[in-house]
Parts: structure tokens; sequence; C-alpha cells
């Protein structure tokens, strides 16, 4: 039966529980071994969010408080399945997952990041995605290297 047939409260609870899908990357499951654990803590996080609102009485209140929840845990649960954990390389002649890399670009900037899977980067701290543009034309290039083109350039400085 259609949502306007039923009481007004209804259709509300229904347009709130009816989330749509997080997205899930085109590209490979990267993980550090940090990422993996990270992604299992979320995931528990998320069904334990999931039991508590199964707990509750009022059925709409439940649908509201578990829509969010369920959403993450079907997310999580793909994402753990399908990680794959990668270790840092041991030297770090070139650029790959897990190194630290030290770059110039055209204007002057000088900026360092850690690259990551895509569930555990945050630029503000340092990380970025092995998956982002920057990180994609700079992996397997070599201290010297430059990547990008006109004020895009970069210069690779320190791989670590």
């Amino acid at each position: 039966m259609s949502v306007a047939f039923v009481k007004e409260e209804s259709a509300e609870a229904a347009s709130e529980t009816i989330l749509g899908e997080r997205p899930i990357s085109p590209y490979p499951n990267l993980v550090t071994a940090a990422g993996f654990r990270h992604l299992e803590a979320k995931l528990q996080e998320a069904n334990a969010a999931c039991e508590a609102a199964a707990k509750i009485e009022d059925v709409n209140e439940r649908r509201r408080q578990s829509a969010l929840p369920s959403r993450d845990a079907r997310y999580f649960a793909q994402r753990v399945n399908s990680a794959q954990v990668i270790e840092a390389p041991i030297e770090s002649d070139v650029v790959a997952f897990g190194t630290t890399v030290t770059f110039q670009r055209a204007d002057g900037r000088m900026q360092k990041y850690r690259i990551v899977g895509e569930d555990e980067a945050d630029p503000t701290s340092g990380t970025i995605s092995h998956a982002s543009p920057i990180a994609r034309q700079m992996m397997g290039k070599a201290v010297g290297d430059v990547v990008g083109a006109g004020q895009q350039e970069i210069e690779i400085l320190a791989i670590e």
C-alpha cells in the first residue's frame, strides 16, 4: 500500500527511513592494517546502533533510528569483506601505497601526505587516498620526478 493512504506520521517516517546506499568506489579496496581495524570498528558501531534501534517500541521511531546505522552496517560490511590489507613497503625508492611523499607544487607550496585507503584518507591529517588523482599520478615515480602539467605540476622531493 502506498504511504499516501496511511496516517501522516507513518508517511513522514517512511520518507525518513528510505536512504540511498552509500556509494562504493570502483577502485580496489586497499587499506593499511590500521585502516582495516578502523573499518571493523565502524562496522561494530553500526551494528550496535542497529541493535539499540531494534529495541525501540514505537515502530516509526524504530525505523527512523535504524535507517542510518542499517545503511552504514551494509556499507562497512562490504568494505571489510572487500578489504585488501597492504603493508607499507620496506624500501621507498618509488611512491607506493603506504608511503609518505613530500612534494612541491608549481606555486612553491610544499606538501607531505601518506597514501592510504579511501575510507581512511583525511587530507587535514596528512593522508590521501590511493585513488585520488594526485596519488595516482605519483604512483611508481621516484624522487626528482615531475608529474602533472602547468599549474598542476608537482615535483617529488622525498619518499618515506
